[in-house]
């Protein structure tokens, strides 16, 4: 699995990848980069919420709650 790109939704918990690039537009791509998730942030997958969405990322030092359908825009390289 490693040097595969995935979706960050698809990050299994505990493990780490890099951001290679966002395939969201507008307000939400603005987010995601005030975020932090620019190209070539570390980010790892800490836990699911108890009903399975959101998930909580560690993200520069923060940890994020992102939820599915926002973590599927996101491409990631697993480390």
């Amino acid at each position: 699995m490693t040097g595969e790109q995935i979706t960050l939704d698809s990050l299994p918990i505990g493990r780490k990848a890099k951001v290679k690039f966002l395939t969201s537009d507008g307000p939400i791509r603005r987010r995601m980069l005030d975020l932090g998730l620019v190209s070539d942030t570390v980010v790892e997958a800490l836990q699911k919420s108890p009903s399975g969405d959101p998930t909580a990322y560690h993200i520069r030092g923060a940890v994020i709650a992102l939820r599915s359908e926002e973590a599927k825009k996101i491409m990631v390289e697993v480390n």
